[in-house]
């Protein structure tokens, strides 16, 4: 059977996480789609909003948010989801986890990977974050599950941009940028985004981020010889320089190959040591001795890697690293993965 690709969708509480769920499952896309829902708390108010028109299959976890005590459950509702599959008692080609407002997508995603049942049934697509246009600059002020909802995001919409003024949606979406800049924003009305831009996206596929997402490589204007700017450096906006935000991201680049037995003992033991602060780290890496790149990525403590294409003839072979995490100490990482080029 082949694997049931899986969305998460996440952002904070009022984001408007359910008006684009309710839109994903009502607009006539004809995908069959289970939608597992973790509101906070016992009355599941979203359920009175959804189900009315759809004739999708909604699964309801009643007690808690999903990170904290129903990682368990989740594990269970998915593998039993995919029971039902395939004894044809429900029809179902995808899963949207809706997170509740306070979650922390890390574990939700790693129950992907962790879990070998769940990874032989189900492909991880992507993490979606919205961001409040009219709030969003104050909870990423105050809570730290909403600065990281952004540092996991594969793709973050902006929404209630009509209740806010052009600068205020500039400075936000700047802002996003600096903790999150490898993923794409998009400014949605009411949850009028295109379907082809909620699934599909691969965002934990390795190889097809490329395809996808060919600027991955490329500079961007303002880097140094291996690093690009984080948050407030080098910056030239200077109306967002009040906020100091812990989720940060950097990027190492290099034109030398990897040694990879040095790299693979630095990766390991930098994970063990920072792992809880590492949120998305990705990659492509020119690898002593191969003449394929070699695609990495990794959530929290949880790191894979996959052979990619081979390097085209006169393509130059630099390797490329982001990491995006809380507070990570961006010299440590630099200065070791320095020490591991051949």
């Amino acid at each position: 059977m082949a694997l049931i690709p899986a969305t998460i969708l996440t952002g904070f509480l009022g984001s408007g996480k359910t008006t684009l769920l309710k839109r994903v499952l009502t607009e006539a896309h004809g995908q069959k789609i289970a939608v597992i829902e973790n509101e906070f708390g016992d009355e599941n108010i979203d359920n009175e909003i959804l189900v009315h028109d759809t004739k999708e299959q909604i699964i309801q976890l009643n007690n808690g948010c999903v990170c904290c005590t129903i990682r368990e459950d989740l594990r269970t509702t998915l593998s039993d989801l995919a029971a039902r599959k395939r004894k044809g008692e429900i029809d179902f080609e995808r899963v949207v986890i809706e997170t509740t407002g306070l979650a922390d997508p890390g574990p939700v995603a790693q129950t992907f990977f962790m879990d070998d049942e769940i990874a032989e049934s189900y492909l991880l697509d992507s993490i979606l974050t919205l961001v409040d246009a009219k709030h969003g600059d104050g909870q990423l002020d105050s809570r730290q599950e909403a600065r990281r909802q952004i540092g996991f995001a594969d793709q973050i919409f902006i929404s209630k941009t009509d209740l806010v003024d052009d600068a205020t949606v500039d400075a936000l979406i700047h802002r996003v940028k600096h903790m999150n800049p490898r993923a794409p924003q998009r400014k949605v009305n009411f949850g009028e985004v295109p379907i082809a831009e909620v699934f599909d996206l691969r965002g934990f596929n390795l190889n097809a981020k490329l395809d996808i997402d060919p600027e991955f490589l490329s500079g961007d204007g303002h880097a140094h010889e291996h690093h690009d700017h984080g948050h407030g450096e080098h910056c030239d906006h200077p109306h967002h320089h009040h906020h100091d935000d812990d989720v940060k991201s950097f990027v190492f680049r290099s034109d030398r190959p990897f040694n990879p037995s040095k790299l693979e003992d630095f990766l390991g033991a930098i994970v063990q040591v920072y792992g809880p602060k590492m949120l998305r780290y990705k990659g492509v890496l020119n690898m002593k001795g191969s003449d394929r790149k070699v695609i990495f990525q990794g959530v929290h403590q949880l790191m894979g890697s996959d052979l990619g294409p081979k390097w085209a003839p006169g393509e130059k072979k630099t390797s490329k690293m982001v990491f995006i995490g809380l507070d990570l100490p961006s010299d440590v990482f630099m200065q070791g993965l320095e020490q591991c080029l051949a």
